[in-house]
C-alpha cells in the first residue's frame, strides 16, 4: 500500500509539505521514499526533517561507491592518476563525471548551497544516528556505457551534447525552476527532452536504475530486518521505485547483477573502420598503379589530412607544441600501432610535459564549473587534448579517404 504526499505532509509552513513523498510495504519493511532536486536547499531541509520527526531502521541514499567517496572527500581527485586514465582509455568516462559535476555544481553556486547537499544530510543523519547507510544506485559509469550502447548514432549525440551543453550553457536558472527539478532526474535534466523522447535512453537513464534501486533496497533488506527506511532519491525516481517495490518479483541479486553488466561494445564501428581503411589503401595501392606521381600524391594526402587534422584537435585543447606534433605523427601511423591511438600519445606527451600540480587537483572540481576552465586546468585540458584528437583523427580519415578516391576518378 502507498501513501502520497498530500496524506503525510499538511500545513502551508510544513517544510515537508511541498516535498515529493510516498510509503510504500514489502515483506514486512516500511519504506520511506523522499523525493528531492539535488541541488535544492529545500530538499536538504526536508531530509533533516524527516530524520528528526521519524525513527527509521536504516537510510538509502541515491549513490553509488564513486558519488558516496567523492562526497565524503571532495579532494579524492587528487588521487587521479592521469597517466592510468589515458592508458586505460577512461578519458571520456572522467570527462562525463566532471561534466556531470559541473552542471550540478553551477546551478548549486546561484543559491550557494552545497551540491549534494541533500545527500550529505541523509549521511550525516545516519552517522549521527548510527544507522546503516544503503548506497543504492548504479555507478554512473555503467549507466553512461549502457545508454551509449543501447541508442543508435542521433541520440549518442544526444548524450554527448547533454555533457556538452551543461558546461556551455551560463543562463542562471530560478529557484523555483531548481524545484522543478524535483520533477525529474539529474541525468535526464541534462539530456532534457533527449531523455524523454527516447525510450532506449530513458530506459537506461532512468527506468533500469529504478529497477536497480529497487533491487538494492530489497537485498540489503534481506540482510537485516529493518522495520522502516528512509530512502532519500531523486524525485525523478519516486513514482518508478514505488511501482517497482510493489511489482517486482525477482530474486534482488541476479537483477542486480544484469543491470550493472556493461553489455559487450558492437563490433560495427571496428569493422566500419577497417573497412574504410581497407578502402583507403587499396585507393593508395591503385594509385600507385598509375605512377610513383599519383601514389606519392595520395599517400601524402593520407599524411597531411589525417595528421593535420588530429594536430588541429590538439591545438583547439590548446595543447603544447610537442602534443600537437606527437598527434601530426602518430595519426598517419594508427594502421601500424593498432590499440594505441594517437589521443593517447598526443595527451599522454601533454600529461609528461605539462605535468598536473597540486593546485590544479585542488581547482579541478571548480574549473570545470566553467567551460573555460577546462582550457585553464592541466587536468581538464589533457582530457580535452585526447578528445579534440579522437574526433580530429577521425575526421581527417574519413577526409583523407574521400579527397584520395576523388583525385582517382
Amino acid at each position: 500500500m502507498t501513501d502520497t504526499a498530500a496524506e503525510v505532509a499538511t500545513g502551508t509552513d510544513d517544510v515537508l509539505a511541498a516535498q515529493p513523498l510516498a510509503r510504500v510495504q514489502r515483506d514486512g519493511v516500511e519504506y520511506v521514499l523522499l523525493g528531492t532536486a539535488h541541488v535544492s536547499r529545500a530538499s536538504a531541509d526536508a531530509v533533516r526533517e524527516m530524520l528528526t520527526r521519524e525513527s527509521f531502521d536504516a537510510v538509502a541514499v541515491e549513490l553509488c561507491q564513486a558519488r558516496y567517496q567523492s562526497i565524503r572527500n571532495p579532494e579524492a581527485f587528487r588521487n587521479l592518476d592521469l597517466f592510468q586514465v589515458i592508458r586505460q582509455r577512461k578519458v571520456g568516462l572522467v570527462a562525463a563525471n566532471l561534466a556531470l559535476s559541473a552542471f550540478q555544481r553551477r546551478l548549486a553556486e546561484q543559491f550557494h548551497i552545497e551540491p549534494g547537499a541533500e545527500m550529505k544530510a541523509a549521511i550525516d543523519g545516519a552517522e549521527q544516528r548510527g544507522l546503516p547507510l544503503w548506497l543504492i544506485d548504479r555507478e554512473i559509469g555503467t549507466t553512461l556505457k549502457r545508454a551509449h550502447r543501447a541508442v543508435g548514432f542521433l541520440d549518442r549525440m544526444a548524450i554527448v551534447g547533454g555533457l556538452g551543453a551543461s558546461l556551455l550553457t551560463r543562463e542562471e536558472v530560478s529557484e523555483d525552476e531548481i524545484e522543478k527539478l524535483k520533477q525529474g532526474d539529474l541525468l535526464g535534466s541534462m539530456f532534457n527532452e533527449f531523455a524523454r523522447e527516447s525510450p532506449p535512453l530513458y530506459e537506461a537513464l532512468i527506468a533500469e536504475r529504478d529497477r536497480f534501486m529497487t533491487a538494492q533496497l530489497r537485498r540489503h533488506a534481506g540482510d537485516g530486518s529493518p522495520r522502516k527506511v528512509l530512502v532519500v532519491i531523486g524525485a525523478g525516481h519516486l513514482r518508478g521505485i514505488e511501482h517497482d517495490l510493489l511489482a517486482q518479483r525477482d530474486a534482488p541479486q541476479p537483477l542486480i547483477e544484469r543491470l550493472a553488466t556493461t553489455p559487450p561494445p558492437s563490433r560495427w564501428p571496428k569493422v566500419l573502420a577497417a573497412i574504410v581503411f581497407i578502402v583507403i589503401a587499396g585507393a593508395i595501392g591503385f594509385a600507385f598503379t598509375r605512377g610513383a606521381r599519383a601514389g606519392t600524391d595520395a599517400l601524402l594526402a593520407w599524411v597531411l589530412f589525417t595528421g593535420g587534422f588530429a594536430a588541429l584537435g590538439a591545438i583547439a585543447a590548446a595543447a603544447h607544441p610537442l602534443s600537437v606534433l606527437a598527434a601530426f605523427i602518430a595519426a598517419p601511423l594508427k594502421p601500424f600501432r593498432p590499440g594505441i591511438p594517437a589521443s593517447a600519445i598526443s595527451a599522454g606527451v601533454e600529461a609528461w610535459l605539462r605535468k598536473p600540480r597540486v593546485a590544479d587537483f585542488d581547482a579541478l572540481r571548480d574549473d570545470v564549473a566553467h567551460w573555460s576552465g577546462w582550457w585553464k586546468n592541466r587536468i581538464a585540458r589533457t582530457l580535452l587534448n585526447f578528445m579534440f584528437v579522437t574526433l580530429g583523427t577521425v575526421l581527417g580519415e574519413y577526409t583523407a579517404g574521400i579527397h584520395i578516391i576523388r583525385t582517382l576518378f
